[in-house]
């Protein structure tokens, strides 16, 4: 199949906009937890009902009222995700205007960029530090008012700014916008070239969001479903998830610090958990070198072995035999329900996008007893446009899509997309809106296909195929991913355009190698150290191997390079969404590229 369309489950009054979303919750449900929040690092987690959260975000928007925030002015939210991101956010919509967000790891020319681009009137920043970095590109931002700051009290000095705003006035601009309207402009984070802001509309978030509820409600809905987010809410992902859980009647949480995350887990007992492939791998990973460390890694790789066992015998028309549950029963035991405990006990789902999870560790994890649900989606798209769903699961794909969109394949595989989560196009920028449809369907730049049942396989992205000197067509992803999953392995960048054969450049995970050394019975070692010691490359040597057979030997990794420093937000190698920046890693090591094929023909295939 080429297409797939499945139909609008909910339909939503034209009139209405975001704040009937949240309004509706509080009506149902006043006095039920909508949110618990931390006030200290190691302090309880603190329930806030509906009412009380409403009656925030009424004093809060009644600040920036009186701070001057005029219907339709952008409002610049910079901070790591916490309670007063998602606060801040639902202020902004109840004054009648724009969110923007800034991820806290911006540099002082993104901002800029940014809050020019987007026409920002104030911004609220986290710390000192970022406020100082907005302040110092104030100056070439004449419409940039004021910068506040969440650590020096900038939410109750808002609600005291507020306290002579009247009622009627929150009243009157919660009523002033539509579906139609314009309800936050997300700047992609750009793996090339400047940022684009995608003007993403009520009705895309308000639309996509009751149809999700509806169509995943054993997931996100269910009494008692709670979630802790820890991915950046400046993320589309997350910032759908914070919007979701209003109409499932969800609770949410916040942890700013992945450092704290599995302390985080533990206490608030998510029964729903979304992440990035990373995340998963790094939990799995690091669960091994635990073991390893205690002397049980043999106990944990059988586990392991067993829980997948019996994750793909679940797909089979008569399930798991006796042997495989007695098996799994011994294995859960010993090793899967400390897993489980890890993440807090009560997760059953996980919602996974950004990049493929791999078939291996969606068995594995389901296994555990978390089935990861595997979704896609863009900036571009709200989010998701397709996702797996209880008891409609085909691990290694991104499912089917949501009510009210529209998948089709176009003849060169391109992946374009149709229906309510499509934005309506980039800020100031009718040349790239223009270039991004296609007789009114979006163009994803991803590459995949639709099997017989309409789940979708993503193959790459379009602009990442490489073409070797002989012709081969190679996404990079599928060894990527593979290769990626070695607990060693950082990051890694497949390279081989117009070249004689396939090859890599891989960073190690300074984080991860300790422990792996431990394990290994060797010394410790610097990072430098480490990428010239025989058994990382013997170890890296047999994880390639494994990587290669998910190729044909056209495709297959012949060479790698390790490099000494890993890429990372911070260096500019990294999106804040934690993709690689794949044109200024080719460009930065283009010499490392090139001493992999010096003395090796180029006008064919390495023998």
């Amino acid at each position: 199949m080429d297409e797939i369309s499945v139909p609008l489950a909910v339909e939503v009054d034209p009139d209405h906009n975001l704040n009937d979303l949240l309004a509706a919750r509080v009506a149902r449900d006043p006095d039920g937890p909508l949110m618990q929040r931390k006030e200290t690092e190691d302090g309880p987690w603190v329930e806030i009902s509906a009412r009380d959260f409403e009656a925030q975000v009424v004093a809060v928007a009644k600040g920036l009222v009186a701070r001057g925030v005029e219907p339709g002015d952008a409002v610049g939210i910079m901070s790591r995700t916490r309670y007063e991101w998602s606060l801040l956010d639902w202020a902004v919509w109840a004054a009648g205007a724009v969110p923007v967000p800034l991820y806290e790891t911006s540099s002082a020319e993104q901002v800029e960029w940014i809050c020019s681009d987007a026409a920002v009137t104030l911004v609220v920043a986290e710390t000192p530090e970022l406020t100082a970095l907005v302040e110092s590109v104030r100056g070439s931002l004449p419409g940039l008012r004021e910068v506040l700051t969440i650590d020096d009290g900038a939410i109750t000095e808002l609600e005291r700014a507020g306290a002579e705003v009247a009622d009627e006035e929150i009243e009157r601009r919660r009523k002033i916008d539509n579906l139609d309207s314009l309800a936050t402009i997300i700047y992609t984070s750009g793996t090339t070239g400047r940022p684009k802001g995608a003007e993403l509309t009520h009705g895309n978030f308000y639309r996509l969001t009751v149809n999700a509820v509806d169509d995943l409600n054993v997931v996100v809905s269910e009494p008692g479903s709670r979630t802790l987010l820890f991915m950046p809410l400046a993320h589309v992902f997350a910032r759908f998830v914070h919007v979701l859980v209003v109409p499932a009647g969800a609770v949410l949480g916040h942890t700013p610090d992945t450092k704290n995350l599995l302390a985080d887990l533990a206490t608030f007992k998510p029964t729903f958990i979304l992440s990035v492939p990373r995340v998963f791998e790094k939990v799995y990973n690091s669960s091994e070198q635990k073991a390893a460390l205690g002397g049980k890694r043999g106990i944990f790789l059988r586990a392991v072995r067993t829980a997948i066992m019996y994750s793909r015998a679940l797909d089979t028309p008569k399930g798991p035999n006796l042997w495989q549950k007695v098996q799994y029963k011994i294995a859960d035991t010993l090793v899967l329900h400390k897993l489980r405990a890890a993440l807090g006990g009560e997760a059953r789902w996980a919602i996974s996008g950004g990049a493929p999870l791999g078939e291996r560790l969606g068995h594995f994890f389901r296994g555990v007893g978390l089935t990861v649900l595997e979704g896609y989606g863009l900036t571009e798209t709200t989010a998701p446009t397709n996702v797996n769903r209880p008891g409609k699961v085909k691990i290694g794909t991104v499912g089917t899509p949501l009510p009210g969109t529209s998948i089709k394949i176009a003849e060169d595989g391109e992946i374009l997309a149709k229906g309510i989560p499509v934005f309506r196009g980039y800020h100031n920028n009718p040349e790239a809106t223009a270039e991004a449809f296609v007789d009114g369907w979006f163009r994803t730049g991803d590459i995949g296909a639709l099997d017989e049942d309409g789940f979708l396989t993503i193959t790459g992205r379009k602009k990442e195929i490489i073409v070797t000197a002989a012709g081969k067509n190679v996404a990079p992803a599928v060894l990527e991913d593979r290769l990626r999953a070695h607990p060693l392995v950082s990051q890694v960048v497949v390279v081989g355009d117009q070249k004689p054969f396939i090859a890599a450049l891989v960073t190690l995970d300074p984080e991860a190698l300790p422990g792996w050394l431990k394990v290994h019975n060797l010394p410790e070692m610097s990072v430098e150290e480490a990428a010239e010691h025989p058994a990382v490359r013997e170890a890296l040597d047999v994880a390639v191997e494994r990587a290669n057979r998910a190729v044909s030997r056209a495709e297959s990794i012949r060479k790698y390079t390790i490099l000494t420093s890993d890429f990372t937000v911070a260096n500019d190698y990294l999106t804040p969404s934690l993709k690689v920046k794949r044109t200024l890693v080719l460009k930065d090591f283009a010499g490392e590229i090139e001493a992999m094929y010096e003395g090796v023909r180029s006008g064919g295939p390495a023998e």
